[in-house]
C-alpha cells in the first residue's frame, strides 16, 4: 500500500477497556462507533468487538453510518442516535436498524415493523421528548409493538460536580420505571466512570473512554489504555545549519547544526496546526521537539544524534509514546477533535492478539 501514515488499533487493549467498563457499569455496553469509531476505523472496531460478550450492540449518529455498520452484519443491534427523516425510515427498518424517536410526528412516520428507542431530554436540550411527554409517547409505541428501549444523555457526568447529572437521572427515573420491560440506558463514558452501576439501567454507552481516553480527574478510576497508535514515515533527513530557519514564517531558527527529519504527516492528516511550538515526538526512547510550523502534509523534528533514516516509521502518538491527550492539549483541541480529525490518507490497521 502507498499510505505514508497508519493508525494501528490494538484489539487486546480495546477488549480490556470494554471489559473493565462492563464490570464497572454492571450491564452490557452499547458501544458508540460514530464518526468512524471516533477516528479509530469503524470496520476495525466492529471486527475487534463483534464477539465480545461485554458489547451488546453499536450506536451511530448518522443514517449512512447505520447502514455501513448493518452491512457488516455484526450480529449485534445497531442504534441510530439521531432522528431519521421519514424518507430514511423504510430503508433503515429494512436493515434492522433501531431508530431513535422523540416526537409524535416521528412515531406517526414509522413504517410497520420498525423498532425504536425513545429518546428523553432530561437537560441536554439537544434532542428528545420532555419527561412528561415521554411516558404517553412510549405507551403509544408499546401499544404498536415498536418500543425496544428508552434512554437519555447526560450533559455533565464527566465533570467533578455531578449535581446536574444526578438531577437528570432523577428526571429520567419516572420514564424508566414506566417501561421496565425494555432496554434502558443513560450513562455515557463519564457516567460509567463517575457513577458505576446505575439503578434500573440495562445498558451503558461509554464513548471515548472505551478507546482509552478519560477526563483527567477520572483517569485513575479504571486502568484504561489508549488503543490507537498513529505512525508516519520519514520522507527525508537533512542538516539544518546554525542560524537557518525551518518551515513557514521562520518561527524556529537552529541554534546549532541540527539533524532534522521530515515526517510525512500534517494537519490534513490530523495533527493540529496550532501545536506548532509545543509538539514533540517520542523517538528511540527520547522526546524530541517538532521544529517550526506544522505543514499540511509534513512536519520536521529534531533527530540530532539518533539513527533515523528515510523510510523509517515514527510514532506520532500512542499508548507507548506521546499520549494523545498531550497532542490535543498542545493543539488547543479536545481529544474528540483530535481523533475524529484523523484523515483519510491515514491507513487504519487492526492488530489482533
Amino acid at each position: 500500500m502507498l499510505f505514508r501514515a497508519r493508525a494501528r488499533l490494538n484489539a487486546a487493549a480495546l477488549a480490556g477497556n470494554l471489559e473493565a467498563l462492563h464490570v464497572r457499569a454492571g450491564v452490557p455496553l452499547l458501544l458508540p462507533v460514530k464518526a468512524n469509531a471516533y477516528g479509530h476505523g469503524v470496520a476495525q472496531v466492529v471486527q475487534a468487538t463483534r464477539d465480545l460478550p461485554a458489547v451488546w450492540g453499536y450506536a451511530v449518529a448518522m443514517p449512512l453510518e447505520a447502514a455501513e455498520v448493518a452491512a457488516m452484519r455484526p450480529g449485534k443491534p445497531v442504534l441510530l442516535l439521531t432522528p431519521a427523516a421519514p424518507d430514511e425510515m423504510s430503508e433503515l427498518a429494512a436493515l434492522g436498524v433501531l431508530m431513535s424517536v422523540s416526537t409524535p410526528e416521528e412515531v406517526a412516520a414509522l413504517p410497520p415493523g420498525a423498532r425504536v428507542h425513545l429518546k428523553v431530554d432530561t437537560g441536554m436540550n439537544r434532542l428528545g421528548a420532555r419527561p412528561e411527554d415521554a411516558v404517553p409517547l412510549g405507551e403509544a409505541l408499546r401499544a404498536r409493538g415498536q418500543l425496544a428501549g428508552v434512554y437519555t444523555h447526560l450533559a455533565g457526568a464527566d465533570v467533578p460536580d455531578l449535581a446536574s447529572a444526578r438531577a437528570q437521572l432523577e428526571r429520567f427515573r419516572p420514564v424508566r420505571e414506566a417501561f421496565p420491560d425494555v432496554q434502558v440506558h443513560a450513562a455515557n463514558g463519564g457516567g460509567v466512570l463517575s457513577f458505576g452501576r446505575l439503578p434500573g439501567m440495562t445498558l451503558a454507552r461509554p464513548g471515548l473512554v472505551s478507546y482509552g481516553i478519560a477526563p483527567d480527574h477520572l483517569r485513575d478510576v479504571l486502568p484504561l489504555r489508549p488503543v490507537l497508535s498513529v505512525q508516519a514515515r520519514v520522507g527525508a533527513v537533512h542538516t539544518v545549519r546554525a542560524g537557518e530557519a525551518v518551515s513557514y514564517g521562520g518561527l524556529w531558527t537552529a541554534p546549532r547544526d541540527t539533524l532534522a527529519a521530515t515526517v510525512q504527516f500534517g494537519y490534513a492528516d490530523g495533527y493540529p496546526r496550532n501545536a506548532t511550538g509545543h509538539a514533540q515526538l517520542m523517538i528511540r526512547g527520547e522526546r524530541r521537539a517538532v521544529l517550526g510550523r506544522i505543514c499540511m502534509d509534513q512536519f520536521m523534528v529534531d533527530v540530532t544524534g539518533l539513527d533515523v533514516r528515510p523510510g523509517d516509521w515514527l510514532d506520532v502518538w500512542g499508548a507507548d509514546s506521546v499520549h494523545p491527550s498531550d497532542v490535543a492539549r498542545w493543539g488547543g483541541v479536545a481529544e474528540y477533535e483530535l481523533l475524529t480529525g484523523i484523515g483519510t490518507r491515514v491507513e487504519r490497521l487492526l492488530d489482533l492478539p
